[in-house]
């Protein structure tokens, strides 16, 4: 007869959607590179530009009016955390770029936030039903200091590309690294791949 010492569960086994490396958070840190910004509703804009300008500009009003996703993903800190679930609600950048003009060559784009925060990403990681301008989260309104009143959000990347006080997008026919890029993280930021910073 085999013997099982006291409060002995078998082999603990890790949730399958935890990347490597990664713990399970049940609440929300809060971790910002500087102050959090206080947005005035009634001039705040969203703008997507490229070369030659502004391609397309929504006031809070229009964003609002536009038909909004409801989105339930799992988030990714580099920080090691993974929250399992959490709740959004924005407007798709598939609609957003679709009512917009870009160039062929135009294949990356650089996001620009309240308090010059700047990201980078490439613009096809955009596309398909993967990433929003977020304004409501967890049934309300996404506080100021998880973003609000907008933020990107790339769930299937870490979440310092995710911006908070998201304002514009770039359109560019090349690669230019943002805030946390240049400071050492990775360029690109998969969490399954450990993409953390520079040489992962």
């Amino acid at each position: 007869m085999a013997i099982v010492s006291r409060g002995f569960r078998g082999r603990r086994t890790e949730d399958p959607r935890l990347p490597p490396g990664q713990y399970l958070e049940r609440g929300f840190p809060v971790l910002s590179a500087g102050p959090t910004p206080r947005a005035d509703l009634d001039t705040w804009t969203f703008s997507i530009r490229g070369a030659d300008g502004e391609r397309g500009s929504w006031t809070w009003r229009e964003l609002q009016a536009l038909p909004a996703d409801d989105i339930v993903r799992d988030i990714h800190c580099v920080t090691r955390w993974t929250k399992l679930d959490s709740h959004w609600r924005g407007v798709s950048l598939d609609r957003l770029l679709d009512a917009v003009r870009i160039e062929p060559d135009e294949q990356y784009v650089l996001a620009h936030c309240d308090g010059g925060y700047t990201t980078n990403v490439p613009l096809a990681d955009l596309r398909g039903g993967q990433a929003w301008i977020a304004y409501g989260y967890d049934g309300g309104a996404l506080p100021p200091e998880h973003g609000g009143p907008a933020r990107l959000l790339i769930p299937h990347l870490y979440f310092w590309k995710s911006a908070k006080w998201i304002r514009s997008l770039q359109l560019l026919d090349h690669d230019v690294a943002g805030f946390w890029e240049r400071l050492g993280y990775h360029e690109y930021g998969d969490p399954w791949k450990e993409q953390r910073y520079w040489g992962d």
